[in-house]
């Protein structure tokens, strides 16, 4: 079945108004924007939903940032307010405190960034009366290719449920420039795109996911093994299950 991109736009503009309504009533969306796709379309969501007064984007960069003139070009298409929070004098004082207790591991280095943002997002978010968006999408989720406790979670999720193919489509059915919704995915951390980084195309990934269309021996093992290991980062924290006597 065609994805229908208007009408899923329509329904999520519908959508976002409903979940202020009952959970924020008056309060702004904040929006972490990196320049991609993803943070892009669900920032033009919420501008559509609940107008630009009331979507906050907030850029940021760990140093120097190299697409940082594609997140400006977010925010100035859109007109929305927004912030520059740059975390690199919290990442690098995090990590002169931790080297001087233990050896830091590679995938830590990775992953303190994007809980830093999500830490400096709610900032915003408490300070400006705020609900922040998670901006997340279904392909992403399904192999775990987020950092738990930071891209990973959010307020409300507009793109959850869509993959990386149906986001892109959302994007042109916004009108969002095409230079902003073609660019190769990249996580901003490790230098490389995500297709470089998982070993398989978003477009082989969605077909699999949709479609049950199986890719070749290699990659079909690699995306199963990366969704059964990462499972648990879209599981609430579970807890005992004590009954008073």
């Amino acid at each position: 079945m065609a994805f229908a991109a208007e009408k899923v736009r329509d329904e999520i503009v519908a959508w976002i108004r409903d979940w202020f309504a009952l959970n924020g009533s008056g309060c702004r969306a904040v929006v972490g924007v990196s320049g991609g796709k993803d943070s892009t379309v669900v920032a033009a969501l919420c501008t559509l939903a609940l107008g630009r007064p009331n979507v906050v984007g907030v850029i940021l960069p760990n140093g120097e940032q190299a697409d940082m003139a594609d997140a400006l070009c977010t925010v100035a298409h859109l007109g929305i307010l927004h912030c520059v929070i740059n975390i690199r004098e919290a990442y690098d004082g995090i990590l002169d405190e931790l080297t001087a207790w233990i050896p830091v591991s590679a995938q830590t280095r990775l992953n303190l960034p994007p809980r830093l943002r999500m830490s400096a997002l709610y900032a915003v978010a408490q300070s400006m009366t705020g609900r922040v968006a998670n901006t997340c999408n279904l392909s992403e989720d399904w192999v775990g290719y987020s950092t738990r406790y930071g891209d990973s979670v959010g307020d409300f999720s507009p793109l959850s449920n869509l993959t990386a193919t149906e986001v892109k489509q959302l994007g042109y059915a916004l009108g969002l420039p095409k230079l902003l919704i073609d660019k190769p995915p990249a996580d901003g951390l490790t230098g490389k795109t995500d297709e470089e980084v998982l070993g398989f195309s978003y477009e082989t990934l969605d077909r699999y996911i949709r479609e049950n269309i199986e890719p070749e021996p290699d990659v079909k093992r690699r995306i199963n093994e990366l969704h059964e290991a990462n499972k648990f980062k879209l599981r609430l924290m579970e807890s005992f299950p004590y009954t008073p006597a």
